[in-house]
């Protein structure tokens, strides 16, 4: 596969971009391109009205994607990114229980990945690849689907271990499929683990305990959230002895978070839409820590998309239900004080969430500075502590 280069950059070979590609199908093709950076490094260019999705690229070489996971939960670095000043301090995960205080609340999305990647062939032999992006009754699930001419209603999938998938409906984007027997126990028992795109190799046993976090317990995931992997149950009991409450929310991660933006300008983008709970407890605690003065910590991209979602009426309240909630720039945050976060793809939604946090300009240097001192990105890779930019800075 070959990228147009544009004329101001002839020359280089450049990731900038999964907006460049066309279908999820190019991505690790896309993203196992040797590339070579000449020149200096793209800097951030001061933020404007109407900012457009190539306003949130930056420069990465492929070398950086992680493939694997660290040896041991927590051995990963940590960039902490003060978003009032845009200071920048390079560390290591141990780390974040220094920058913790007493009375903070964390909170941790509880949901789990399924093994939610199938390969089948449909009755006339055609081969079929079936991504489960939600289960919606016992027998039941919505999923996306690469096969050489699509699907149709009432065709037929024959899957691993003598299961029959039977399609019910082909809506936007998704087939609507009816499984012979109980969908989630034969997700464990023939699905694979539906490792990232960007992740150019198969997935492996050792994928099944690593790209789930510690605390996942809610079935319903097809993509880890990802801040929560550096998490060991040893790191939250040493939180804990000094204070720290932790909370819960579950946010069930669907495989459009690795979908580009296809429009330029943000306004025409729709965002995909996930289904969420955060509990009256947590809601709960939350207040409870405010009114005592400390911080609430989200544990991910995920985590600030609940809590924001659920204060949407002004005011945190229990919320059950799906969220297409787009956070970028002017957002105005009303629940978390603070992050942890890992590295997110160019022109992603995720990272135009964090640039509203921290500051659009703050955060791109930081993304630079994590490229030149050889930080690991994406799922399996470093960490960062994000703090808000001050309310009177640009974002």
């Amino acid at each position: 596969m070959r990228l147009p280069i544009p004329p101001h950059r002839q020359g280089l070979n450049l990731i900038t971009s999964v907006g460049q590609i066309e279908s999820q199908i190019d991505l690790r093709a896309f993203f196992a391109l040797a590339v070579t950076i000449s020149g200096a490094m793209m800097m951030p260019q001061p933020a404007k009205h109407g900012l457009l999705r190539t306003d949130y690229a930056y420069v990465l070489p492929p070398d950086l994607i992680a493939s694997a996971p660290a040896d041991r939960r927590g051995d990963s670095r940590l960039l902490v990114l003060d978003g009032a000043s845009g200071g920048l301090r390079d560390g290591h995960f141990g780390d974040l229980a220094g920058l913790l205080r007493p009375g903070d609340l964390l909170v941790r999305n509880v949901t789990r990945v399924l093994a939610a990647r199938l390969h089948g062939q449909k009755s006339t032999g055609g081969a079929v690849e079936i991504l489960v992006e939600r289960i919606t009754q016992e027998e039941r699930f919505y999923a996306q689907v690469r096969s050489s001419k699509g699907t149709r209603s009432g065709q037929i999938v024959l899957l691993p271990h003598g299961a029959v998938a039977t399609v019910v409906a082909v809506l936007d984007g998704l087939t609507d499929f009816r499984l012979d027997r109980p969908v989630a126990a034969y997700l464990e028992l023939a699905g694979q683990v539906p490792l990232p795109p960007y992740i150019d190799r198969a997935a492996v046993a050792a994928d099944r305990e690593r790209y789930q976090t510690v605390y996942g317990r809610v079935p319903g995931a097809v993509a880890a959230p990802t801040a929560g992997l550096h998490f060991d149950e040893e790191c939250f009991a040493r939180l804990q002895s000094q204070g720290v409450d932790i909370a819960e929310v579950t946010l069930h991660v669907g495989a459009g978070t690795f979908q580009p933006i296809r429009t330029l300008a943000l306004d025409d983008h729709q965002m995909h839409a996930e289904w969420l709970d955060v509990p009256a407890t947590t809601v709960a605690a939350i207040e409870r820590t405010k009114a005592m003065g400390g911080r609430v910590i989200a544990i991910g991209t995920t985590v600030v998309r609940s809590l924001e979602t659920a204060a949407q009426s002004g005011r945190l309240q229990p919320y059950t239900g799906e969220t297409r909630l787009f956070i970028r720039s002017g957002y105005q945050f009303r629940v978390v004080d603070a992050m942890v976060t890992n590295f997110h793809l160019s022109e992603s939604t995720l990272l135009m969430l964090v640039c509203a946090f921290a500051g659009r300009e703050q955060t791109l240097a930081a993304y630079n500075h994590a490229v030149a001192q050889r930080y690991r990105f994406f799922s399996y890779g470093d960490a960062m502590f994000v703090t808000p930019r001050s309310l009177t800075g640009k974002s």
